[in-house]
């Protein structure tokens, strides 16, 4: 294919190569699951290059690789939560903590899915008017913001555990900010849990257990998407090759992320976001 859609779908990377999309790739995977927005990088990333925009289905597409790696990192709880709301269901304990956990994920994960259904004609589109780049470096100032307010108001002191329903929905209405690009899945959700008086650890716990269930079906609805677009042999390979170095790189991200914030704050997340928003706008308007 020698432009960037496929009936009617952003198919950019196929445009690109395997040697391109594998750096995108390690791109995709260390912003995808830190809050910082994947979707702005794998944005700019190429324009700096001069390289064709890979397309949101494949930003989309690739955060089966970040499933993966959430999946692999987190299966102790994932095993746990499910084990225990089965043993819940047939005891009939509903104040379990982990059915009142599974049941946040569950509630929390309603929003973004129907609001990724009526946005996802705008989202896939070519030239979609939601990656321009005003739109992206005022995402990246406001969660920036939002996330530094998090950072100085919030207790910080709750665990997973004590998770009401009410806290499951609040970040499960953050996380469809994330549409937006700049925004952030994790920043969004990371910055409601904080808020919600969570700890740091324990907030990207929960912001990541709340993701599962979203991201996979994201990246399944634009596998979905790419099939009835009737991709190419040569673009799934190039896909597949991202998806690859991908799930590595998520997996060596989201190690590096619980460590931060295990020890430190997300103030140099903060940092970074305010500082790339300013520039974005700078190059958007001169």
């Amino acid at each position: 294919m020698n432009g960037a859609c496929t009936e009617g779908v952003d198919t950019g990377f196929m445009t690109l190569g395997v040697a391109k999309v594998a750096f995108l790739g390690v791109v995709q995977g260390i912003t995808e699951l830190m809050p910082i927005s994947s979707t702005a990088h794998m944005r700019l990333v190429p324009a700096l290059l001069g390289w064709q925009d890979p397309g949101s289905a494949f930003s989309a597409a690739m955060q089966l690789a970040a499933l993966c790696a959430v999946v692999c990192y987190f299966w102790t709880d994932i095993r746990s939560i499910t084990l225990g709301s089965l043993a819940a269901v047939r005891t009939g304990d509903w104040m379990s903590p982990k059915f009142r956990l599974a049941v946040g994920v569950v509630l929390g994960t309603v929003p973004i899915v129907l609001a990724g259904l009526l946005l996802a004609p705008t989202l896939n589109r070519c030239d979609s008017p939601l990656r321009a780049l005003p739109v992206i470096g005022l995402a990246c100032l406001v969660m920036g913001g939002l996330l530094a307010a998090a950072e100085l108001l919030a207790r910080h002191r709750r665990r997973v555990e004590d998770m009401r329903l009410r806290d499951a929905l609040i970040v499960g209405l953050a996380q469809v900010g994330a549409l937006i690009p700049g925004v952030s899945r994790s920043g969004s959700t990371l910055t409601a849990s904080l808020f919600c008086g969570f700890s740091r650890e324990e907030a990207a716990r929960f912001s990541f257990l709340l993701g599962i269930p979203a991201i996979a079906l994201a990246g399944l609805h634009e596998i979905a998407t790419l099939l009835r677009a009737h991709l190419s042999v040569e673009g799934w390979l190039i896909l597949l090759v991202g998806l690859v170095v991908g799930a590595i790189s998520s997996f060596a991200a989201l190690w590096g992320l619980m460590r931060i914030l295990e020890r430190f704050s997300t103030w140099p997340f903060i940092i970074y976001r305010i500082v790339l928003g300013a520039i974005v706008l700078w190059v958007a308007y001169h």
